[in-house]
């Protein structure tokens, strides 16, 4: 496939990196010469340089025969102008545009037919949000990822000395819970993923991802750790794009805090806002944190964009008593210093955003794609279509799909029904069907799996 890029920042090149190892013919486009010279020299892409909404940057970058645009830049001004030059000039087949503003994505019309020409439009601020969301609907969770519109869910947990699996098989997870199925997906052990099997022992401190249906996900995280109370009071610090989209979403179910330091901004949270309490204020400051009760708080996230700043405060918070702190990191080199240690979670905003970007970009119908443990798996959903002659998976039992090496099977969605993938399972056309990989570079294999032969039609 034939990518351009617009943008070059820690989402794109993050993206490139990601796209080009897959062997796509990737062209990044950027202002900055020098940064661009050193994308180049790190990863094999194309560079065009010059403004990206501009149609002769745009020409020279080859999007006359370009399949995808991906507009990516900083300015949401520029994305919808570069999607807009690329219907109009080029025709490119697809666009996809990345927005900040909400003001943009609440304007209904905006992206309808004969409007702006973007075919899909994502905001990395309500993906993190919403992702931060559900690390908080879930105690103890350290990843939650949505499948099948929620029916599914993988989620990621430390596994703790004391928890009734640790030290044994998985395959006595199914005898401690006989009336609940689930799936040990991957185990991540030291840094290195670990493909389970029924013989595969769980240790401590393992993080341990499984899939089940929503229902069921509690009753297993009480198998591999003890269960962490419900949250009911958060502090947020940092009132900007994130902040507020997450304290909107919260404020009704969680007796919640935000800590801001501009008062212009304190202002506008206060109108917008219903039940939460706007602070004006530094969220390092410790009298302020123990003024606000830090040690009785449940969760304290930080959620500005200062790297440095989030990390300082999170510290600083879990020093002072709170139970639970979460740190939003932009700089990827910061994510595995931090974790675990002070910061029990970092969230990394560009791969909630990479993966949204990649579900996109992916062929064979795969609807859903999800970056595990920053990066080191991916999580695949896809949708299986045809018959048995036109497809290589339907009316096949799992134990019978050629799946690529370090492919395996979690569980099938069925209508409303989820099924954890056992190899006598058959495989009919319209399921959902997750899939983990550990080895990125098997995707195409994987998305050919899926691909309907000439039969079908």
């Amino acid at each position: 496939m034939k990518i351009i890029i617009l943008g070059a920042n820690h989402v794109s090149i993050s993206l490139a990196e990601n796209l080009a190892s897959e062997a796509n013919d990737i062209t990044l486009v950027d202002p900055d010469a020098d940064l661009l010279r050193e994308v180049k020299d790190r990863i094999d892409v194309g560079t065009a340089v010059g403004m990206p909404s501009y149609p002769d940057v745009l020409r020279a970058a080859g999007a006359e025969d370009a399949d995808m645009l991906l507009a990516v830049t900083e300015n949401d001004e520029i994305n919808l102008v570069a999607c807009q030059i690329a219907h109009v000039l080029f025709k490119t087949p697809k666009k996809i545009c990345r927005l900040r503003s909400a003001s943009y994505m609440s304007s209904e019309g905006l992206f309808s037919p004969g409007a702006i020409a973007a075919d899909v439009v994502i905001s990395p601020e309500q993906l993190v949000s919403h992702y931060i969301e559900r690390l908080i609907d879930l105690p103890g969770s350290l990843q939650v990822l949505d499948f099948a519109e929620g029916k599914a869910q993988l989620v990621a947990v430390k596994a703790y000395y004391g928890g009734p699996l640790v030290g044994q098989e998985i395959r006595f997870l199914r005898e401690h819970m006989p009336s609940v199925d689930t799936r040990v997906a991957a185990i991540f052990r030291r840094d290195t993923a670990i493909m389970p099997e029924g013989s595969t022992v769980i240790e401590a401190d393992d993080e341990v991802f499984f899939i089940a249906a929503q229902k069921n996900i509690r009753a297993v995280m009480g198998e591999l750790r003890r269960l962490d109370k419900p949250y009911k009071r958060i502090i947020i610090a940092g009132g900007g794009n994130i902040g507020s989209r997450l304290a909107e979403a919260v404020e009704n179910r969680y007796q919640t805090k935000i800590i801001e330091r501009n008062t212009e901004r304190c202002e506008y949270l206060s109108e917008r806002l219903n039940r939460a309490i706007i602070l004006n204020g530094e969220a390092s400051d410790k009298e302020l944190l123990l003024e606000e009760s830090i040690e009785d708080t449940d969760v304290f996230l930080a959620l500005t964009n200062d790297d440095e700043a989030n990390i300082m405060s999170s510290m600083l918070a879990k020093r002072l008593g709170a139970r639970k702190v979460m740190t939003l990191i932009n700089n990827p080199a910061y994510v595995d210093l931090v974790q675990g240690g002070e910061i029990d979670i970092a969230i990394s905003p560009q791969q909630a955003t990479i993966g949204s970007l990649l579900t996109h970009v992916r062929r064979g119908d795969i609807v859903n794609v999800h970056s595990l443990r920053r990066g080191a798996a991916e999580a695949l959903e896809a949708i299986a279509h045809g018959d048995k002659h036109s497809s290589k998976v339907v009316g096949k039992a799992i134990e019978d799909i050629e799946l690529p090496q370090g492919t395996t099977i979690g569980a099938i969605v069925r209508d409303e029904e989820v099924l954890i993938a056992h190899d006598n399972i058959v495989v009919q056309s319209g399921d959902h069907v997750i899939m983990f990989l550990v080895d990125k570079k098997r995707i195409p294999e994987v998305e050919r799996l899926f691909q309907v032969g000439l039969t079908f039609f």
